[in-house]
């Protein structure tokens, strides 16, 4: 017997207290990332929306729904860092999140320290363990299956540098678990953390000779 479902259209909507899209898509990693506008200020934002998108070269993204102060520094200095959301850090990424002008250096608002990076002039968090320096590749303006354009702008880079807390390399491999990356849920304020005992191990199939 097949089990009855809540199914909707989108455009007729959910009919639910909170709108499942995003804890459906979730947990989601955080893409923390910190830039600065071309006068140098520093801001540092969460996105929700993030994610890795190839190896080689490695490319990442993330996307800010309306044209925040974050893609506005991109835009201008194609430059930016990912900064590793953990546990520890939980409240530190919280208090970035607030909506200030973009004259409020979110480092200093959330207490945290820029530290200078390889190769491009954007600074990373010192307190957190990984961090990606990246240069912009493109910025796109999603649209809908109509055509019409969304007042969302993914933000795509590619990473020139990595640093990694030295801790989190057990026998060459990096030890994910380790660092207890937080991610973000639904609801109006799930958060999840990845410790070593949600891990379970699978192989990839063996290809038949």
């Amino acid at each position: 017997m097949n089990k009855q479902r809540h199914s909707y259209t989108v455009a007729q909507g959910h009919g639910l207290a909170h709108d499942p899209f995003n804890a459906i898509v979730g947990p989601r990693p955080i893409g923390w990332i910190s830039s600065h506008s071309a006068d140098g200020v520093l801001n540092l934002a969460p996105y929700s929306f993030f994610n890795a998108f190839n190896y080689t070269p490695p490319l990442i993204g993330f996307a800010s729904i309306g044209y925040k102060d974050t893609v506005r520094n991109v835009a201008q200095t194609r430059e930016f860092v990912w900064n590793l959301a953990t546990r520890d850090l939980a409240q530190a990424m919280n208090t970035t999140c607030a909506a200030v002008g973009p004259e409020v250096d979110e480092f200093a608002l959330a207490g945290l320290t820029p530290e200078p990076s390889m190769l491009v002039a954007v600074p990373r968090v010192q307190e957190s363990p990984v961090a990606f320096e990246c240069r912009l590749t493109q910025i796109v303006q999603l649209q809908g299956a109509d055509g019409t354009l969304v007042d969302t702008w993914l933000t795509l880079g590619e990473v020139v540098a990595v640093h990694i807390d030295p801790d989190l390399i057990r026998n060459g491999v990096y030890d994910t678990a380790a660092a207890q990356p937080i991610l973000r849920g639904g609801g109006p304020a799930d958060y999840f953390a990845i410790t070593p005992d949600n891990r379970f191990q699978m192989a990839r199939p063996v290809t038949p000779a």
